[in-house]
């Protein structure tokens, strides 16, 4: 199965790794690997995952305060966002 990020999502995901790359050398690294890490396990198993609406789910990424906020469709994942769990939530609902 193919995942897509939504753009607003992927721009997140990339200052996200930028930030932590900045805060310690290979930690952006190793939090986009959690991250990616999040994303196969939702590809396995899309249902599994705690509902945040109808449509919505969250997986949480290992290491980290932060999830993935997906949608599954027929044929493919797609990212809402790589939420940072210690912000407003919802922050994304405008990406659906």
């Amino acid at each position: 199965m193919r995942f897509y990020f939504h753009e607003h999502a992927e721009t997140e995901f990339d200052r996200v790794v930028e930030y932590y790359e900045d805060c310690q050398r290979g930690l952006g690294i190793e939090f986009a690997q959690e991250v990616n890490a999040a994303i196969a396990r939702i590809i396995q198993h899309p249902e599994a995952w705690s509902p945040m609406s109808k449509n919505t789910r969250r997986c949480l990424v290992n290491r980290f305060p932060f999830g993935v906020i997906y949608q599954f469709k027929s044929d493919y994942i797609l990212i809402i966002a790589v939420a940072d769990l210690r912000r407003r939530p919802g922050y994304w609902l405008y990406r659906v």
